[in-house]
């Protein structure tokens, strides 16, 4: 009879083992590597789409664009103005753009176009204007040659600029430029003789301009879209 008995624990043993076996190719092992079931999606990943784990899926440039956001180097004289969205939204576009650069090229483009339209120069003049500006200046200059007169200016002193306001709309950014100068400023006629103007006396001119630039475009050149004197 024991015989018997260790013959029939040998064969429920065996069958027990059959069952787990069963069970682990059906049911599958967990090992220590699987995420459990209240685990968060990863930051920078949104539900909806099957190749990612958890059906999730990372959101394009997410990760860039907070990263950019967050190295802008906005000034501190602009952070908190009316000026800062118009800066945000020109760095976002050009990182490498700076209010004190401009402000530099602003004032060597200021001296240039004043002493180009007074000599006349169209050809320095027209890759600094917008068309409408341009044809302005041009129509001007061609006036005054028609009458026979020429223009004398010299710029005595020129402030540091300020800028007073800047904007982008439809990824058409703007700055407008206050400049002070002392200027002299004459006008001859075709015998040489002064007719407006004395060599003596020294004015003091204050313009705004606004110079504008398409953040779209690869071209980092701005240019000169409009002018107004203070008086």
């Amino acid at each position: 009879m024991e015989g018997f008995q260790f013959i029939d624990i040998i064969i429920l043993a065996m069958v027990a083992g059959f069952i787990v076996l069963r069970l682990r190719s059906v049911l599958g092992r967990r090992t220590g590597h699987e995420p459990t079931r209240d685990a968060r999606p990863e930051e920078g990943y949104a539900r909806g789409t099957a190749n990612a784990p958890d059906n999730i899926v990372t959101i394009p440039g997410a990760a860039q664009r907070r990263s950019r956001e967050n190295a802008l180097d906005i000034e501190p004289a602009y952070q908190g103005t009316p000026m800062e969205a118009g800066l945000v939204q020109i760095k976002m576009a050009d990182p490498s753009f700076s209010v004190s650069r401009f402000g530099e090229g602003a004032a060597k483009a200021f001296e240039l176009i004043v002493n180009a339209y007074a000599q006349g120069d169209t050809d320095t003049l027209k890759p600094l204007l917008s068309p409408e500006v341009y044809g302005q200046f041009a129509n001007a200059i061609q006036d005054r040659e028609t009458r026979g007169e020429t223009m004398e200016t010299e710029l005595v002193v020129l402030k540091p600029p300020k800028v007073e306001a800047i904007s982008v709309e439809d990824m058409r950014a703007s700055i407008d430029v206050r400049f002070q100068s002392e200027q002299v400023n004459v006008i001859k006629n075709s015998a040489g003789e002064i007719i407006d103007g004395d060599r003596e006396h020294v004015d003091s001119v204050t313009d705004v301009w606004t110079f504008a630039r398409d953040l779209s475009s690869r071209d980092p050149n701005w240019v000169l879209v409009a002018t107004r004197s203070v008086e």
